[in-house]
């Protein structure tokens, strides 16, 4: 499984990258959650200017296997939402790392539990 090392990732299976200054957090699915998941046929996501608390429940993500909740990491308000997944969901299983979900700005709450790279893929091998 492809886990890049700038990322930052949830044990929900979410990865999260920060800008530089970490005001505004990126927010997408991993390539062990897609994997998990199968053909990823719906993908719902929070509208602009929903106000996100650590750990809501802010967007989900219909598979032919299952439903999964999309967690935000932070605190924050969404700015931002990738619209060309709600016509092509299946993007999310081509590409994880680069079809983000939804981005959160004035960025709080900040998990110290936020994973990396080596924490993460421990993680997926207790779990495979």
């Amino acid at each position: 499984m492809n886990v890049p090392e700038k990322l930052f990732y949830t044990e929900e299976h979410e990865w999260v990258a920060f800008s530089e200054d970490k005001k505004v957090a990126t927010v997408g699915i991993t390539d062990f959650a897609q994997d998990q998941l199968g053909d990823i046929v719906f993908v719902g996501l929070p509208e602009i200017g929903d106000v996100a608390n650590m750990g809501d429940s802010l967007a989900d993500i219909e598979s032919v296997k299952s439903v999964s909740d999309i967690y935000s990491p932070v605190s924050g308000k969404v700015v931002e939402v990738n619209e060309a997944l709600l016509d092509q969901p299946e993007l999310v299983n081509e590409a994880p790392y680069d079809q983000w979900l939804f981005k959160i700005e004035e960025v709080s709450d900040i998990q110290e539990n936020l994973l990396q790279k080596e924490a993460y893929e421990n993680l997926m091998a207790e779990e495979a």
